[in-house]
C-alpha cells in the first residue's frame, strides 16, 4: 500500500503501473536519498513457487544487464512474504502512451528509437537472455529521447531447456507476439526480432498491425497473415524502411534479420539514407529532396527554366511506338491527350529485379531484365507468379532497375505492357539496392504509359509495382524508353 516502508528502506509513494503478476510503485530510498521504481508481485502468487521463481529469475538475469538502453536493477528482497525488485526510477512515460498521445512518429524518430531498443535487446542477447515480451509498454521514455528496455518478467535463458519457461507455454503479449511463441513452439531471439518489427510497425503507423477482439483472434492473425504494407498508409515512409519492417516480421524465423544486431545495423542504414533527404517541400510531393551540394560556376535554373518552357511549347513526349511479330504497343503521356513534342533519348538498361522483402535470388526472374530494354516489344520481364489474395502481391511490392549508366535527369519514362492495369510508381537513387527516391506519381499502367519524372539527377531507377492488374497473377514488362 501506499505509505508502507519495505525492508525498513523503500517507502512507497504511489502506483504507477499494475500487470498480471506484478504492481509498480514508485518509491523514496531512504538509505540513498533518491526516487526508485519497486515492482512488487502480487500477494496470489506468493505461495505460487514457479512464479516466486520466475521473479526472481528476472531479478537475477536483468541485475547481470548493464547497458544504457536497458533499465537498471538495484535491488532484490522480501518483505512480509511478498517478493519485490528495485529498479531505477525513469522519469517520464513509456512508448505506448508516447504514440497513443502523439499518433504516427516522423520516419527518424521512429528508427532513433527502434535503434535504441534494438541496441538494449542486442545486449541481452549477448549475454544469453531474451526478453519474450517487447511491446512499447515495456520501453521506458526519460523525457530526453532515451529509450530503456523494462520487464524481463518472461525473458529466459537461450540455453535452457527445462524449467518455467519451456517449449509448449504460451507467454506474451498478444498484439506483438511472433508466430512460433503463438504457438507454443522453441524461442529464440528471432522472437524478440519479430516483436519489435511490430513495434516500429506501430511507431510508423499509430496502429498495431493485426487487431483483434481476444488473444487467440489476434495470435492467429500473426501466425497467418502478412502485415498490411506500411506505405499504404505512410507513403512518406521509403521502400527501404518498409522492407525492414517486413523482413523482421516475417513468419519463419530463419527469413528474419540473424540476430538483433544485424536488425539494428540495418536500421542504421535507413536512418542515414533518411537523414542524408530534406523533408518534404508539399503535402502532393511525396518524394524527399536530394540533399543540397555546393556547386561552383553558373547557376543551373535559367538553363532548367529554358528547359522547363520548351516542354511546355513542344508538350508532351511524342509516342514511341514499339512494334513486334505479336503485335504493337504504344508508350503514350497519360497525362496529356498526346502530340508532339521533343527530349533527348536516354539509353537505359535494365539490369536486374527488385526484390527487398525476401524472394529467394533468381525467383524474380533477373535473367530476364535485360529483355525490357532490349528494344524488342516481343519480349519481356516478367514478375514471379503471385497467389496471394492479401493487396495482389502480398508484399509491398517488387521492381525492375534501369541502370542510367552515369547521373541523369530524366524528365519521361515509357512502359511497354502486355498485362495492363497494374500500379506502379518510379523511384530513384544512386545504387543498384536503394531507392529513396521517390521519382513519379503512383499511376496505373495501361499497355503504354509514360511517367513524368521530377527530381534530380541519379544513375539508377526502379519500376516499383505495388499492385496487380485485376484478376493477374503477374506483371510483365515488354519495353522501356526514356528522355
Amino acid at each position: 500500500m501506499v505509505g508502507e516502508v519495505l525492508s525498513d528502506r523503500y517507502e512507497l509513494e504511489e502506483l504507477v503501473g499494475t500487470g498480471g503478476m506484478s504492481s509498480v510503485f514508485r518509491a523514496h530510498d531512504r538509505l540513498l536519498d533518491r526516487k526508485v521504481a519497486l515492482k512488487i508481485l502480487h500477494l496470489q502468487y506468493s505461495d505460487d513457487a514457479e512464479y516466486v521463481e520466475r521473479f526472481r529469475h528476472e531479478a537475477r538475469a536483468v541485475a547481470a544487464l548493464s547497458h544504457p538502453n536497458i533499465v537498471t536493477v538495484i535491488d532484490r528482497g522480501e518483505h512480509g512474504g511478498r517478493q519485490f525488485i528495485v529498479f531505477e526510477y525513469v522519469e517520464g512515460e513509456n512508448l505506448k502512451q508516447l504514440i497513443q498521445r502523439r499518433g504516427p512518429a516522423p520516419v527518424s524518430t521512429a528508427l532513433e528509437l527502434a535503434m535504441q531498443v534494438s541496441r538494449g535487446l542486442s545486449f541481452a542477447h549477448q549475454q544469453g537472455l531474451i526478453h519474450r515480451d517487447v511491446k512499447p509498454q515495456n520501453v521506458l521514455m526519460n523525457g530526453e529521447g532515451k529509450a530503456k528496455v523494462t520487464d524481463f518478467g518472461i525473458a529466459r535463458s537461450l540455453d535452457v531447456q527445462h524449467g518455467m519457461t519451456q517449449t509448449g507455454t504460451v507467454l506474451g503479449t498478444s498484439d506483438y507476439i511472433a508466430p512460433e511463441q503463438a504457438q507454443g513452439q522453441r524461442v529464440d531471439e528471432h522472437t524478440d526480432v519479430y516483436s519489435l518489427g511490430v513495434v516500429l510497425y506501430e511507431l510508423l503507423t499509430s496502429e498495431v498491425p493485426f487487431p483483434g477482439e481476444n488473444f487467440v483472434a489476434v495470435a492467429m492473425r500473426h501466425i497467418n497473415e502478412p502485415p498490411p504494407p506500411i506505405r499504404d498508409k505512410r507513403p512518406d515512409v521509403s521502400p527501404r524502411v518498409e522492407a525492414a519492417v517486413q523482413k523482421a516480421m516475417a513468419k519463419d524465423p530463419a527469413d528474419r534479420f540473424p540476430t538483433m544486431a544485424d536488425f539494428c545495423r540495418e536500421l542504421e542504414a535507413c536512418l542515414a539514407e533518411e537523414q542524408g533527404a530534406t523533408q518534404v517541400i508539399a503535402p502532393g510531393d511525396r518524394r524527399p529532396a536530394r540533399p543540397h551540394r555546393r556547386r561552383s560556376g553558373v547557376s543551373p535554373w535559367p538553363l532548367l527554366l529554358v528547359l522547363a518552357a520548351l516542354i511546355v511549347i513542344g508538350g508532351a513526349i511524342a509516342a514511341v511506338v514499339l512494334s513486334s511479330g505479336t503485335g504493337v504497343f504504344s508508350i503514350h503521356n497519360s497525362n496529356s491527350g498526346g502530340g508532339g513534342g521533343g527530349g533527348t533519348a536516354v539509353q537505359l538498361k535494365a539490369v536486374t529485379a527488385y526484390d527487398p522483402f525476401g524472394s529467394p535470388p533468381g525467383q524474380e526472374h533477373n535473367a530476364d531484365a535485360p529483355k525490357a530494354t532490349d528494344g524488342d516489344a516481343g519480349t519481356y520481364w516478367e514478375t514471379e507468379t503471385y497467389h496471394s489474395t492479401f493487396a495482389q502481391l502480398g508484399k509491398p511490392g517488387v521492381g525492375l532497375v534501369l541502370d542510367a549508366k552515369s547521373s541523369v535527369q530524366l524528365h519521361q519514362l515509357g512502359i511497354a505492357t502486355a498485362t495492363p492495369g497494374f500500379t506502379a510508381v518510379i523511384r530513384a537513387g544512386d545504387s543498384e539496392g536503394s531507392f529513396p527516391d521517390t521519382a513519379s506519381a503512383s499511376q496505373t499502367v495501361s499497355s503504354g504509359t509514360q511517367f513524368t519524372i521530377t527530381g534530380g539527377k541519379h544513375r539508377y531507377y526502379v519500376i516499383w509495382i505495388t499492385k496487380l492488374p485485376p484478376g493477374g497473377q503477374s506483371v510483365r514488362i515488354n519495353e522501356v524508353k526514356a528522355t
